[in-house]
């Protein structure tokens, strides 16, 4: 019960002439092997039966003008004379050959392509769908009371059974090859589009680095899959910034922001995560290292930003960083640590600039 309500939830698009790539190509690929299956029966039944009949062309003429037509009507125009021409030729050929023929078993493609099309209400599905059923017992009904008009003889009979039966199967196969790919294509896409929007989320747009909601959930799980891990926690934070930003203007600041951050990524590899904490403020995520050996890294690092060339049109200057450490007792939450590393940068911010502290 709870399936059919969310089916009957399901919303549709309003209907036009724009009809999905899938869909198009689900009818297109249709009325092609209609059209072969109509020819194919008009050549079988009169070459076996001698019943040279119009119908099999007159059907193969109206899926030939569907397809030519299908760029310039809608989804809902399209499926239905498709489904229609489908229909029609069920009647005929149950009318003339009785329901031996097995030519019913094509009411199940108007049905595939009815529950496909993404432009129809769900209500109307069903309904389509009930129609179908009563077609279907209304010609069961008909076949029982009715002879045929064309009694075929044993072997065309079993001719046509075999060209029913496998176009069925083809048709079927087509159809969910179709469904099936598209369906896995937009999954497939979804997918990646989720990636790209959380990579997004957690990427600062100047720098290219983590943020601090990318770097606080990334020690979260490194807690949380192993929480007997040392680790150690620095803050870094330019010297001076506003000077540079009142000085040369906002571009230069970007300009260092941006320099310093791949400077940053060249020096901590994949060891150690550095995020763009927040202005011209970062933050170091040191897995497995204790406090005397992440303050031998940002001494490093101090050192390497320190005679870092930096240019910006014409204009030649360095800049200093002052960095705060702290590392995991234990005890604390996350937020201790980390406020304790900034306790310690603004420790070297008062005793100078220019310093590690840890």
């Amino acid at each position: 019960m709870s399936l059919l309500k969310d089916f009957l939830r399901q919303k549709a698009p309003k209907s036009g002439k724009e009809m999905p790539a899938y869909y198009r190509k689900a009818l297109s690929n249709t009325a092609v092997s209609f059209c072969v299956y109509y020819l194919a029966s008009f050549l079988l039944l009169g070459l076996t039966a001698g019943c040279w009949e119009w119908m099999p062309l007159v059907a193969a003429a109206c899926m030939g003008l569907l397809l030519v037509g299908l760029k310039h009507i809608g989804p809902r125009l399209a499926g239905l004379c498709e489904s229609l021409v489908i229909e029609i030729w069920c009647v005929w050929c149950i009318h003339n050959f009785g329901w031996s023929a097995s030519t019913q078993q094509f009411l199940v493609t108007p049905l595939i392509l009815a529950f496909f099309n993404v432009s129809e209400l769900p209500w109307m599905k069903l309904w389509f769908w009930s129609s179908l059923v009563v077609l279907r017992l209304v010609l069961y009904a008909y076949s029982t009371h009715h002879p045929e008009v064309h009694v075929l003889g044993e072997q065309a009979r079993l001719y046509f059974q075999i060209l029913n039966t496998v176009f069925m199967f083809v048709m079927l196969a087509v159809l969910c090859i179709l469904f099936s790919s598209s369906i896995q294509d937009t999954e497939r896409q979804l997918r990646l589009s989720n990636e790209e929007l959380h990579r997004e989320a957690g990427t600062d747009p100047l720098t290219q680095l983590p943020n601090r909601r990318a770097m606080q959930n990334a020690i979260a799980r490194t807690l949380k899959k192993s929480p007997d891990t040392p680790f150690s926690v620095a803050i870094a934070d330019i010297d001076f910034f506003k000077k540079i930003n009142d000085t040369y203007g906002h571009s230069c600041g970007d300009y260092t922001l941006k320099t310093l951050s791949a400077k940053f990524r060249e020096l901590c590899g994949e060891d150690i995560t550095v995020c763009r904490w927040g202005g011209e403020e970062f933050c170091f995520f040191m897995p497995g290292m204790n406090l005397d050996e992440a303050g031998a890294k940002m001494q490093d690092v101090s050192y390497a930003v320190r005679r870092m060339p930096l240019s910006f049109e014409g204009i030649d200057f360095s800049i200093t960083i002052t960095i705060g450490v702290s590392e995991n007792d234990f005890r604390s939450p996350l937020e201790a640590i980390l406020d304790e590393a900034d306790r310690k940068l603004y420790m070297g911010k008062d005793s100078g600039r220019d310093k590690v502290v840890i």
